[in-house]
């Protein structure tokens, strides 16, 4: 009933980089079918319907995309929490079920991000949002579908892409950028506004060199002043008992973070989230003798908790991340 955020066209990438171009054509049909399931329903949007599974059309005529689950009815994995969830939220429990499910396709399951109230799970409210960190990726992918059309020779294709990723990338800069802030916002398309939370997912903008040099300025500056914590990055400023919020800090984050500063020449900046990083991981790993899924990084003497299950060893990004800065570290 769901999928989870589009990292795959940012795979591709990489691996054209380690091997050749004609990867894009080896995984055009794959891309292209990611990109169509995104899209689904663009051609119902209207005025009277805004809105049609994860394409919403604005006002201005914009498209841009939200998290959406096809499901109303409690997650199988987690079914007594989502009845329980519906009954404090009172009112229509489909539709809360829906926001919920969605929560989880953006991967930030739990967040305040998605809380009207920014404090309780029972305010979620998912696919009432635009989410910036969501569109950013959807802009890779068009720009990396036009790479691998232009690859293989469809020049008409290729131009359409980079169409659409013009768009896409004007829209999220007028609807999304907070010029008051200085910061990308998620957006409320039902409310017409920002929603409240400042996260962490500003930062893919400028991992995906979406931005003009004195906007990721500003957005390093905040970063410095209100999320940098003596362990990493915070995802939002907001202490809720959910594990996408305060204290806790995640690998792709601040993997996300350090590409973007690094884009637009915040080095400094980029290397004291890495080193911060590799520090808390390190001392985690002194301390039990594994790596684990997320951390807290305001709090060294505490580990990270919050959400629906306790703190998973392992942890692929974990490992993937840590790797890669320490690597980098020593370059």
């Amino acid at each position: 009933t769901r999928s989870q955020p589009p990292f795959f066209a940012s795979m591709v990438n990489l691996l054209a980089g380690i091997r050749d171009s004609q990867i894009y054509v080896r995984y055009l049909p794959e891309l292209q079918a990611e990109y169509d399931f995104w899209m689904a329903g663009e051609d119902e949007l209207s005025a009277d319907r805004p809105a049609v599974n994860h394409v919403v059309q604005l006002p201005d005529g914009a498209i841009l995309n939200r998290y959406y689950d096809q499901g109303d009815y409690p997650r199988a994995e987690s079914y007594r929490e989502d009845v329980e969830t519906a009954k404090a939220a009172g009112g229509d429990a489909p539709t809360i079920y829906r926001h919920l499910r969605s929560g989880a396709e953006s991967g930030w399951d739990f967040s305040s991000r998605w809380f009207a109230d920014e404090q309780n799970l029972a305010t979620i409210h998912t696919t009432d949002i635009i989410p910036v960190d969501l569109n950013a990726l959807l802009y890779n992918l068009e720009l990396t579908l036009a790479t691998a059309y232009a690859e293989q020779g469809d020049a008409e294709a290729a131009a359409t892409m980079q169409q659409r990723a013009q768009a896409r990338l004007a829209a999220v800069q007028a609807y999304c950028w907070d010029e008051a802030e200085g910061f990308f916002r998620d957006y409320d398309f039902v409310a017409g506004g920002f929603t409240p939370v400042l996260s962490m997912a500003a930062v893919y903008p400028l991992a995906y060199e979406m931005v003009q040099p004195a906007q990721a300025a500003r957005v390093a500056e905040l970063i410095e002043r209100d999320f940098l914590q003596p362990g990493g990055l915070l995802s939002t400023l907001n202490h809720t008992g959910q594990q996408w919020d305060a204290p806790n800090g995640w690998a792709p984050l601040q993997w996300m973070a350090y590409r973007g500063l690094k884009n637009y020449g915040h080095d400094e900046l980029a290397n004291n989230i890495r080193d911060r990083w590799i520090a808390n991981c390190i001392r985690v790993y002194e301390n039990t003798g594994k790596l684990v899924e997320k951390y807290n990084v305001e709090d060294l003497s505490l580990e990270a908790g919050g959400g629906e299950y306790p703190v998973q060893d392992g942890f692929g990004w974990t490992n993937g991340v840590l790797q890669r800065f320490m690597l980098e570290s020593q370059e």
